[in-house]
């Protein structure tokens, strides 16, 4: 490639000062030929005009404010809209990028006429543990992203067309119950215009804590999730893939105490698919033999989410 694109660099923000500073570290650090900005969002918090002193040559740092909706999806929407450079990329605060990300994604993207997404492997990181999770495949159909979240996919991966934000499949949705799973409905909205690239190097640190802003929102996330299997009724094209997400639902409404909910969304699991492991953790939760919390530890450990 004779010449490089410019890319902006969205960081939507909250409540994270000593992780933030590292992830813009990694990004103003990334080894690419053409110019990098950070666009650091700050959502429902105070800004830190001081972040600025991170930039370097063609690595400047700006700090802007969410004007939109309040949450993650308003963040990272604000952060594209003020964006300038030809591609968008994101990152999240507890994040970091790792040596060589963007310039691989960039080529790869390039290398593949009308493509306008690409992601990457990750390395999780949790309490100690750590994980490379790696999607073996270079590329994401939508009918493969009904039948698994894949998350591999994680947002902090994501480089995206500037055009195909503005003009083509939209920014991202901030109508999402409290902006849980906006990621995955990104994701399936993306795959509907064209498969999306993947490259099968984890370049991308991603930290999973107690902190994380979702951990025991169990409301919203069942909330956001009926959302979704109503937005997509392509789900129903694979029932596999409904059963996951139904078996999700399952398991929040059991996590959040409510035992009848979680009985009626497990047996609808069972129903799309018996071998649905979701569905009897669920079940498992609503009986009190097992704790929702230990449910996730046990998961998080392995580099998995529920």
């Amino acid at each position: 490639m004779t010449s490089y694109p410019s890319v902006s660099a969205v960081v939507p923000t909250r409540d994270r000062p000593e992780l933030l500073r590292a992830a813009v570290r990694a990004i103003v650090a990334q080894d690419y030929p053409g110019p990098v900005e950070t666009v650091v969002v700050y959502d429902q918090s105070e800004p830190d005009p001081a972040l600025t002193e991170l930039s370097g040559p063609d690595r400047p740092v700006r700090v802007v404010t969410n004007t939109r909706t309040a949450g993650l999806a308003g963040a990272r929407n604000s952060g594209t809209v003020a964006a300038t450079g030809e591609l968008v990329a994101f990152c999240d605060d507890d994040d970091e990028w790792l040596p060589g990300k963007l310039r691989a994604q960039v080529d790869a993207l390039a290398a593949v006429p009308g493509a306008d997404f690409v992601s990457c492997g990750i390395r999780v990181d949790y309490d100690g543990n750590t994980v490379e999770r790696v999607l073996e495949r270079d590329s994401v159909s939508l009918a493969d992203l009904l039948r698994d979240r894949m998350t591999e996919l994680h947002p902090s991966t994501f480089l995206i067309r500037a055009a195909a934000l503005r003009d083509g499949f939209g920014l991202v949705d901030e109508e999402i119950p409290g902006s849980y799973a906006e990621d995955y409905e990104f994701l399936l909205r993306a795959a509907r215009s064209a498969p999306l690239v993947n490259l099968r190097t984890p370049y991308v640190l991603v930290r999973w804590h107690k902190r994380s802003y979702f951990a025991q929102r169990w409301d919203t996330i069942s909330e956001a999730l009926q959302w979704l299997l109503e937005r997509y009724p392509e789900f129903a094209t694979q029932p596999a893939g409904e059963a996951r997400v139904a078996g999700q639902i399952a398991f929040a409404r059991a996590a959040s105490g409510d035992s009848r909910g979680a009985l009626r969304w497990a047996r609808r699991t069972i129903r799309r698919n018996p071998r649905e492991p979701r569905a009897y953790l669920a079940l498992a939760v609503a009986g009190r033999v097992v704790r929702a919390d230990a449910v996730l530890r046990t998961l998080h450990k392995r580099g998995r989410g529920i």
